[in-house]
């Protein structure tokens, strides 16, 4: 074994990946001790309280320890992963802890990452392009075991203990099978590979117990085993509060209780904007681009704001002054299985409805990749959050810290409506404005939700207001 210096190991510091974040939470790593790793290849996806973000090493070298498991949460500025860099093999570590990503056999094969599908709002849920890493195949014979215990390491987060099999499960299947009060062992996989799957465990929480064989001797009468708990009887069930989540809940709170909140309500026949919709769709400008009620009602909110410039504000506490913004930030609120998420397109009012239809696409697909950066987060000015994508009529949303104004739209419908003179059926939403009312007073507000369903009423207005 070659004897490593001190010197040839650099330490891998958790970054800073936003503006000020003091802390990450390791969610995925994808190397262990080792392994070799070239300069710019990703090693680990860390969450923080506005993004899951992808690390990459900043130089070549052979993995000498991961100095946390997954699932730890990390100051920034410490040591996550040591590198040896002298170019000769070196020798592995353990990590510190139990649970820590250990030492892995030659081969080893490598646990899919748990894809993860969050929901734009306005868009519902769609097949993620992104393509899962193949699994390395194991070597035959006694390599096999080596393998498939090297699996069981990184899905059960510990090595087998001898002469015991220990169940596949990915972590948050382990977590579930926890909760409900459920032993993997028991569990009949049916999972690709044998890995045991949420399906699974939730079918062993319900399954009835075999009948005995004919001739089988009974058991002594024994006191009936407590019933397995599950989500239907279960009293309470603790969820940690962390990152995306964590980071949303306390700037909800901040927004609710420092800004002063004011909602008003317009309900709009929608009918010639969807009917554009449908002629957007067949214009050659538009060709594979997505086109959706959700870009006509952006367009619409940019053009009240034109001509309403001093909705798009914010508040400094500091100078006690209000700063007009000369731009359009426009926020998209997506939820997300970490938690809502807001990314905005840059300089949307500079945009035409095809950069737009495009700017919007792009913010589509990389949210369910969940790729979304922390600077795609940041600066926003006003908000859309489309919550009729889930049925509901309207509601009263929260403003993202730092911005003036969030348009919520409720779901189309189609409904009884007096149109010319005569009662029917129409294409209908209901819209709610919510915004600061330090920055923008009830006549202000009034006039930007007004011209925005004027224009969904009338989308001509999009070419003379424009």
């Amino acid at each position: 074994m070659t004897t490593m210096t001190n010197a040839s190991v650099r330490e891998f510091k958790m970054p800073d990946v936003g503006e000020g974040l003091t802390e990450a939470e390791i969610l995925k790593w994808y190397v262990q001790p080792g392994d070799t790793v070239t300069d710019g290849q990703v090693v680990c996806e860390v969450e923080t309280a506005k993004a899951a973000v992808e690390l990459p090493i900043p130089y070549d070298g052979v993995v000498r320890a991961l100095h946390f498991p997954e699932g730890t949460t990390v100051d920034v500025g410490t040591s996550i992963i040591a590198v040896d860099v002298s170019g000769g093999a070196a020798p592995v570590e353990e990590a510190p802890a139990p649970a820590a990503v250990p030492e892995p056999a030659a081969e080893e094969p490598k646990a899919e990452p748990v894809a993860r599908q969050p929901v734009l709002v306005g868009y519902g849920v769609a097949t993620s392009s992104t393509r899962r890493r193949p699994r390395r195949t194991a070597a035959p014979d006694a390599s096999a075991q080596q393998g498939a215990d090297a699996v069981r390491t990184e899905l059960n987060g510990h090595a087998p203990v001898a002469g015991a099999c220990r169940p596949l499960a990915k972590p948050p299947v382990r977590k579930l099978a926890k909760d409900l009060g459920v032993d993997l062992a028991t569990v009949t996989p049916t999972g690709p590979d044998g890995i045991i799957t949420r399906e699974d465990v939730h079918a062993a929480v319900t399954a009835v117990p075999a009948p005995q064989e004919p001739g089988a001797v009974p058991a002594p009468a024994a006191p009936a085993p407590a019933a397995p708990v599950s989500y239907d009887t279960a009293r309470e069930t603790r969820v940690p509060i962390k990152g995306v989540r964590k980071a949303t809940a306390a700037a909800m709170v901040g927004s609710k209780f420092t800004a002063p909140h004011v909602t008003e309500f317009v309900t709009v026949d929608v009918t010639r904007t969807m009917k554009l919709i449908e002629e957007l769709k067949q214009d050659k400008d538009f060709a594979g681009l997505r086109v959706n009620p959700l870009l006509l009602i952006a367009k619409a909110l940019l053009v009240a704001i034109k001509r309403n410039p001093e909705v798009n504000a914010s508040w400094d506490e500091a100078a006690q002054e209000i700063v007009v913004k000369h731009y359009v930030n426009l926020g998209i609120a997506a939820a997300t299985p970490r938690g809502l998420i807001v990314p905005n397109i840059k300089d949307a009012h500079a945009k035409t409805l095809p950069q737009l239809a495009e700017s919007l696409g792009e913010l589509v697909s990389t949210a369910r990749e969940g790729k979304t950066s922390p600077s795609a987060m940041q600066a926003g000015t006003v908000t859309i959050t489309n919550v009729g994508v889930f049925g509901v009529d309207t509601g009263t949303p929260i403003l993202n810290p730092g911005e003036s104004a969030i348009l919520a739209v409720g779901a189309i419908k189609l409904q009884p409506w007096v149109h010319k003179g005569k009662v029917k059926p129409r294409q209908v939403t209901t819209l709610a404005l919510s915004f600061d009312h330090r920055l923008v007073d009830g006549e202000l507000g009034s006039k930007v939700l007004a011209d925005v369903a004027a224009v969904l009423e009338q989308p001509k207005r999009l070419i003379t207001w424009a």
